[in-house]
């Protein structure tokens, strides 16, 4: 049987692929870049929010505060004139990346503790290569993709953006599985 324990190098290594692979998506591919569009008038949506000066957090565009409230005439209104919007507001100041990057290494880590947990089930020590590939990679894409399919479904994410971010799953699935099959105890 293999333990967790036993996975403690595919877990590590497999983080640290998908960790340099991402790096590469969002850095040299930068095939995420058109994802993101400017506003014509920027400058002025932002005058609006900072003299509003709202707290950081999710805010929705028109807001409802129940469904009963839906059915109004005056909100059935709002969401048919729009601007129909999910807004994320983050805390002022320039953007630092070590504390994001931080997080999405820790994260890396835990997809591939479930993932190589889930293999440590199903699988025996000395599993073919392309079997260990096959589990691991699976559990993983299904969980690096899963978000993103949600926030299509939920927060209207655009459907093109959503294929992005599961092709980055599949790529990241399959370097996971990749490197647990190398590094599969024997």
């Amino acid at each position: 049987m293999v333990t967790l324990l036993d996975l403690w190098l595919p877990i590590v290594a497999s983080a640290v692929a998908v960790f340099v692979l991402s790096s590469l998506v969002h850095m040299v591919f930068k095939w995420h870049n058109v994802d993101y569009r400017a506003l014509a008038n920027e400058d002025d949506v932002r005058t609006m929010i900072q003299r509003m000066n709202p707290a950081p957090g999710e805010y929705l565009l028109p807001h409802c505060p129940d469904m009963k409230g839906m059915q109004s005439p005056d909100m059935q209104q709002k969401f048919r004139d729009g601007p129909v919007a999910l807004i994320t507001l983050r805390r002022c100041g320039a953007p630092n990346m070590g504390r994001p990057l931080a997080q999405w290494f820790l994260y890396t880590i835990v997809v591939a503790v479930f993932a190589g947990y889930v293999a440590s089930r199903v699988l025996p020590a000395g599993a073919h290569a392309a079997r260990v590939l096959q589990v691991i990679a699976t559990v993983a894409f299904m969980t690096y993709a899963g978000g993103s399919v949600q926030s299509g479904i939920w927060m209207g994410k655009p459907w093109r953006s959503v294929a992005k971010d599961a092709l980055d799953a599949l790529l990241y699935g399959l370097a996971t599985g990749a490197v647990f099959g190398w590094l599969w105890p024997q």
